[in-house]
């Protein structure tokens, strides 16, 4: 439980910094590697700790025990510390592993099912795709015509593009906005990047700051894919029309990711960075980067506490 609670103070905190770095950052620069970073440090900060930076709540126990506080303020204090405290904390370990357990096996199994589920529809998608003559390559993109999966790309071994049918009825420039969308994430491997990223919560679906985290990676993969897609194609202001309008469509299919509609929730903060971003105050240039290097000073300053086998022994004793 101890643990738990400081792998996500941690990462919640880490999270800040990230969006502290990505307010900083030119509107143009990518913001997929920030959140990179900001997750694999939150994954190698508490393991590392644990051994090399630890806090033992054991000797802070003794330490309580042999110098108790002398006044009723200093007894306020260490509340904290009160053995008795933190046996019942470490008393709901046992519910907390069994409900890991549980909850790494369902995110599997519903990954095993949701991949099954599309390698069938994209099979499907492909045999009617050639049953109909439907073209293959459009504006020089190879994709795969479905009833209402997609936009989006999919695959590991072999990223597909995935256009449902009404996309191809779009006028021309509107059309090629979506296909070189799609084209530039199959590029990126942005499948491969979310997926290597969301295993991680297979291991410890209890983190909430992870969630978070990977939330605004999602968000940041694709405003560096609508970045790109502007500055190749141009008309910023178009190119937000157009969202607007697949994601009235798009809404009748199901939704993947990574795809030209991204995550639910992150097309107002799309349309707004590409259309009206907020520009940074000289006072804001300075202060964002100091408050997130301040943050950041303390998530490295803070070690990791450890209960051990000792810290039990202790708050036996002092019932």
């Amino acid at each position: 439980m101890i643990c738990v609670l400081y792998v996500i103070a941690i990462g919640a905190a880490l999270g800040l910094v990230g969006l502290l770095v990505e307010r900083a950052l030119p509107v143009t620069a990518a913001r997929r590697w920030v959140w990179c970073v900001v997750m694999l440090v939150s994954l190698s900060i508490p393991g590392f700790y644990r051994v090399q930076h630890n806090w033992s709540i054991t000797q802070a126990f003794e330490q309580q025990a042999a110098h108790p506080p002398a006044h009723a303020l200093a007894t306020a204090s260490l509340t904290a510390l009160d053995p008795g405290l933190w046996a019942t904390v470490t008393s709901f370990d046992w519910v907390i592993n069994d409900l890991w357990v549980y909850s790494s096996a369902m995110l599997f199994l519903w990954g095993l099912i949701n991949a099954g589920r599309v390698a069938r529809l994209v099979s499907v998608s492909r045999k009617r795709q050639r049953a109909r003559g439907m073209p293959v390559t459009v504006d020089g993109v190879n994709v795969v015509v479905t009833d209402s999966l997609g936009p989006a790309t999919v695959g590991l071994l072999r990223s597909r593009v995935l256009v449902p049918q009404w996309v191809l009825a779009l006028p021309g420039m509107q059309r090629r906005y979506v296909l070189r969308h799609e084209e530039e994430h199959r590029s990126a491997h942005d499948a491969h990047l979310l997926l290597v990223a969301s295993l991680a919560l297979l291991l410890m679906p209890w983190n909430l700051a992870f969630w978070w985290q990977l939330r605004r990676l999602r968000l940041a993969v694709e405003l560096d894919c609508d970045n790109r897609v502007v500055a190749a194609l141009g008309n910023p202001h178009a190119y937000g029309g157009l969202l607007l309008r697949v994601a009235e469509a798009g809404s009748r299919g199901p939704r993947l990711q990574p795809a030209f509609l991204g995550a639910t929730g992150s097309l107002e903060r799309r349309l707004t960075a590409l259309v009206a971003p907020t520009p940074l105050r000289h006072v804001q240039k300075f202060l964002i980067p100091a408050l997130a290097i301040a943050l950041l000073f303390v998530v490295l300053a803070t070690p990791h506490p450890v209960l051990d086998r000792g810290s039990q022994r202790v708050a036996a004793t002092s019932k």
